[in-house]
């Protein structure tokens, strides 16, 4: 039986995407009852809500900005008045909320509307549909179907600004820490440098606040596992992030601690100063994180980190509006949920620290995330059938740099959901059955197709039967050759988007090659002539030796992933010196 974790969510745009995280923990609560394969007090507690029902929470600490965290963790109508916990939130647009330290609402949806449409792009990049359904499992009101199966026409879907407007599970009091110091948004007084973020967690009130809530549900657990860290790269947050995984290290040095770093898809305009400052807080983030955590993997759908953004990873059966963070950090979500099964399973006997130790030998803390969302299977076909009809493994790189086909790894952890519980393989009369086929479980299916595909590498894998659940508030903007659980059709039958409510999930974590070309490359941007200027403006607040101490660091990193076949980009090495 695993162990409980801790997350922490740093930043907005973490928020984002552990909005939906835990919205896809509660939705597999309402899902099917069977024998549990994922073990739900692993990331969430149980207490009475009102009525005295049993209401799942987030152990969950997540520091946010002024406005951003304010709407989240107010009590209080805009009048002052104290709102009855279980209403739905004042509509985000209007709350102009007058109290800040208040009690934690349920934040169950307003009447979702359809999100076939994805044109509104609010300058926030956080528009979507917000419509939910509640932890009780009660249908959406006003959530009804095109007539034909016909998405309905209905307009833009409403502005979304804050994760907290399709959140919707409970959270406890202790969860929410508002930084007054600085603001989610505006002109000014944001949170934009990795020098202000770790200025906030050396004032010994922020280091008691945080460490009070930590205490809380740490000294609930029956037997801790450790720490998840979702943590903004891009601003200032990735200081605040290096802070707090450094006090975890040094407080709970046992303890797994898994880090995440996420960005959002990147706008292809923007002026280079901008530029550069998000630069200087990625690679100092990556430097930090990685430092202070048993495991780091950069997360985001942007085509690569660097000064000059590259265009976002697509998927074949997802339409999804790359400048809404509402649409790209439920991808991640579901990714994430997916990679971090291992050391979630009620079968499991290990835990976080080992599930990272298997991945970071040899001084390779940084691992890639890859996925491919949905899996695509066609209807009733086997596992060995499904997996033989994929000459290459179908999944896309969520870890920003140029992925290149065929490329080997170190070590992988591999989790296939959702698909083994299709129908048996049947062969054509007189065809010889494939290795695949040979095999006597899905799991044994599985780990020889990897190690077709990546011989010599070090690969764990699981099956799971349990999908990815999609329903509201996870967006609806899948491809209509997709069924109701998510497999391929031969052709579209006037199904909506609307209408998918799981999908099956490949996804993996590797220690691989290309690795030395993501931070390398990083170190290569930052050095380079045309942008040496910004220097003394982004690195405000950092000592320069600190700085070149990173990035000495970062390059330590990359060459832990070196071949010697020059395969990883360790050509490129010469030019950036």
């Amino acid at each position: 039986m695993p162990g409980e974790a801790v997350t922490l969510q740093l930043g907005h745009y973490s928020g984002c995407v552990g909005a939906h995280w835990w919205g896809l923990q509660a939705a597999a609560l309402r899902g099917p009852a069977g024998p549990a394969e994922l073990r739900a007090a692993a990331l969430l507690r149980f207490g009475r809500g009102p009525g005295g029902t049993e209401t799942p929470a987030p152990r969950l600490v997540a520091l946010e900005l002024k406005a951003a965290g304010d709407l989240v963790s107010t009590g209080r109508d805009r009048a002052g008045r104290e709102r009855d916990l279980l209403s739905p939130p004042v509509p985000a647009a209007a709350a102009a909320l007058c109290r800040r330290d208040g009690a934690v609402a349920d934040y169950r949806e307003r009447a979702p509307r359809d999100t076939g449409s994805t044109g509104n792009t609010g300058s926030t990049g956080n528009t979507g549909n917000t419509g939910s359904r509640g932890v009780s499992a009660a249908p959406c009101p006003g959530h009804e179907r095109g007539r034909g199966g016909a998405p309905p026409v209905t307009a833009d879907p409403p502005s979304v600004r804050l994760w907290s407007d399709y959140l919707n599970v409970h959270l406890h009091p202790k969860s929410v820490y508002v930084i007054r110091q600085y603001l989610h948004d505006g002109d000014c007084g944001c949170l934009e440098a990795f020098g202000q973020g770790e200025s906030l967690l050396q004032d010994p009130a922020c280091v008691e606040e945080l460490e009070d809530r930590l205490h809380f549900y740490v000294e609930e657990c029956d037997y801790l596992q450790g720490f998840q860290v979702l943590c903004d790269l891009h601003n200032g947050f990735s200081g605040v992030g290096a802070k707090v995984t450094e006090l975890l290290h040094d407080e709970y040095s046992r303890k797994g601690i898994l880090t995440w770093g996420l960005t959002p898809v990147l706008s292809p305009v923007g002026d280079l100063q901008k530029s550069f400052q998000r630069l200087v807080n990625t690679a100092l983030g990556i430097a930090h994180l990685s430092r202070h955590s048993s495991l780091f993997c950069p997360l985001s759908l942007s085509g690569s980190l660097g000064i000059k953004p590259e265009p976002p990873v697509t998927f074949p059966y997802i339409k999804y509006n790359a400048s809404l963070n509402y649409h790209s950090s439920s991808i991640l979500a579901a990714a994430l949920d997916t990679f971090t099964a291992p050391y979630r399973l009620c079968s499991s006997q290990g835990s976080m620290l080992h599930f990272a130790d298997s991945l970071t030998f040899s001084g390779r803390k940084v691992v890639a995330a890859w996925a491919a969302l949905p899996f695509p299977a066609l209807s009733g076909s086997s596992l060995p059938d499904i997996l033989s009809a994929h000459q290459d493994v179908p999944w896309k790189l969520l870890s920003s740099w140029k992925e290149q086909k065929g490329s080997c790894c170190f070590a992988q952890s591999v989790v296939l959901r959702g698909i083994c519980q299709e129908k048996e393989s049947r062969l054509p009369p007189f065809q010889e059955a494939s290795p695949l086929h040979s095999c006597e479980s899905p799991e044994q299916v599985l780990q020889q197709y990897l190690h077709t595909q990546f011989p010599g590498a070090f690969s764990t894998s699981h099956v799971l039967q349990q999908p990815c659940h999609t329903q509201p508030p996870f967006p609806q903007f899948f491809s209509p050759l997709l069924t109701r659980r998510g497999f391929l059709l031969d052709k579209a039958q006037g199904i909506s988007s609307a209408d998918v409510e799981s999908i099956p999930v490949l996804a993996a974590l590797q220690s691989s090659p290309g690795l030395h070309r993501l931070l390398w490359g990083l170190c290569r941007e930052l050095q380079a002539p045309n942008v040496r200027h910004w220097s003394s403006f982004c690195t405000a607040g950092l000592e320069q030796d600190d700085f070149q101490e990173a990035l000495e660091e970062i390059k330590t990193l990359a060459q832990c992933y070196e071949t010697g076949f020059g395969a990883d980009g360790s050509e490129d090495e010469a030019d950036s010196d």
